[in-house]
């Protein structure tokens, strides 16, 4: 498995003193708020990339940002921060784009994924330690699922006559056995996500399941492999010639780059199920399956960013209500804006994307600056600086941007005074906003 560069990594100013305790969030399995627990000082994050087929909307920048802030976060409470991320550079999506435009499926890939990056660093995201494509990681996910099989919980499906194999004499595709999963380990279908049998049956459907499929045991088997097809890319794997399903790409990779358990998993809250369910699903079975035990859990915490609504309907790809951070970068809208625009918002609310919105932000952020710029360079220990503290304390609690803009603008309405220099060092630090620069 080999990683692709990322991104520039921006500036992160150390502040005196430490994080506000223990960093807590929000974990969808147990319902509650818990410590992010990472007793050898190392915290570990892995977050779902994308699936590069189409421009990075606010949607995504939304929950690109909220996992920066727990980066940030955690580097600020002294802890030591390895992040992964996939690029989902084979998929439907991509290879139904790519025939709809009759453009290279791999040209596309690489030109939107150019284009995140730039986004992303646009926006001042901390950059994944491990970014890593799917394409890259065949070799690893192939013998993954060949361990699947060996074990017992995973099982062939034969391809229907009309299907047009690539193959004279395709081995089929590769099912995981969610029943014999279960049987086999602590998990149970609906433990990460919580959702009932009735959301776990319209949730599969939406992201692509196919629970009536001629030859599964079971209606939510999700699909670990497909087997070749005419005029589709494959890959040479321990499983044959295919391309590997959509959850399992991400099981190996954070486990492969990452280890087990790791501190979060995240992503947007569409992607509770089946995707994290079930990728953390085939993670555990790996770990059995490599003789290593099952761990308690994947993840010590499964944490889910909301949606963002444009025009009163959650902004989408599929419904093309997006609004574009490329868009708004090339029409002269400060990044930090529109950075700022999104913190404001509690990482886990739904919430709706409207101009006047950015037009808020875009004042609040020249008001912090010009603050800034009068700041008193006189010093104040860390734990006599009220505004330090309020700031970590807020951050701690899940994350609570929101809380932390109101102190920051409490802050502007003071005149100078000393431990100034180290609010606007965390306004960086923990927000990823420089005051310093216009």
């Amino acid at each position: 498995m080999r990683t692709v560069p990322s991104w520039p990594i921006p500036a992160v100013p150390s502040v005196a003193g430490s994080g506000g305790g223990a960093i807590r969030v929000f974990d969808s399995a147990s319902g509650r708020v818990q410590d992010t627990i990472t007793p050898d000082g190392i915290a570990t994050l892995y977050v779902c990339g994308i699936t590069p087929y189409d421009a990075t909307h606010l949607g995504h920048a939304a929950t690109y940002v909220a996992f920066d802030t727990l980066g940030r976060a955690w580097r600020d409470a002294g802890l030591e921060v390895r992040y992964a991320q996939n690029i989902t550079d084979v998929d439907d999506p991509l290879l139904e784009r790519a025939a709809k435009t009759g453009r290279d499926w791999q040209d596309i890939a690489a030109s939107q994924t150019d284009l995140f990056r730039s986004d992303m660093a646009a926006l001042r995201v901390l950059p994944p330690d491990a970014y890593v494509r799917v394409q890259d990681s065949i070799e690893e996910t192939g013998a993954a699922i060949a361990a699947l099989i060996e074990a017992g919980l995973a099982y062939r499906v034969d391809i229907a006559a009309d299907a047009e194999p690539a193959a004279t004499t395709p081995l089929g595709d590769v099912y995981y056995d969610v029943a014999a999963a279960e049987a086999a380990s602590d998990w149970n279908m609906g433990d990460v996500s919580g959702y009932t049998a009735a959301e776990m049956e319209a949730a599969f459907l939406e992201f692509g399941g196919d629970p009536d499929r001629a030859g599964k045991r079971g209606p939510f088997d999700p699909l670990l492999w497909r087997s070749a097809r005419a005029g589709e890319p494959a890959f040479e794997s321990a499983v044959g010639l295919g391309r590997p399903g959509w959850h399992i790409e991400c099981s190996v990779i954070a486990t492969k780059t990452l280890g087990a358990p790791i501190s979060v998993q995240g992503g947007g809250r569409d992607l509770r199920f089946p995707h994290h369910e079930l990728s953390a699903a085939h993670a555990m079975s790996l770990l059995a399956a490599d003789s290593h035990g099952t761990p308690a859990n994947f993840a010590r915490a499964y944490t889910h960013a909301g949606l963002i609504a444009y025009d009163g309907t959650k902004m989408s790809k599929s419904l093309g209500n997006l609004v574009l951070v490329s868009r708004l970068t090339a029409a002269g809208v400060a990044p930090g804006a529109i950075r700022l625009a999104l913190l404001s918002h509690h990482y886990r609310s739904d919430w709706e994307w409207t101009d006047e919105e950015l037009e808020g932000s875009n004042v609040r952020l020249q008001e912090w600056r010009e603050r800034a710029a009068r700041a008193s360079h006189d010093t104040l220990a860390p734990e006599r600086n009220s505004v330090v503290q309020r700031m970590r304390d807020a951050i701690a609690d899940d994350l609570d941007t929101p809380r932390v803009v109101a102190i920051v603008d409490e802050w502007v309405s003071t005149p100078p005074a000393a431990g100034d220099a180290d609010v606007v060092a965390l306004v960086d630090a923990l927000l990823g906003l420089d005051l310093t620069t216009d």
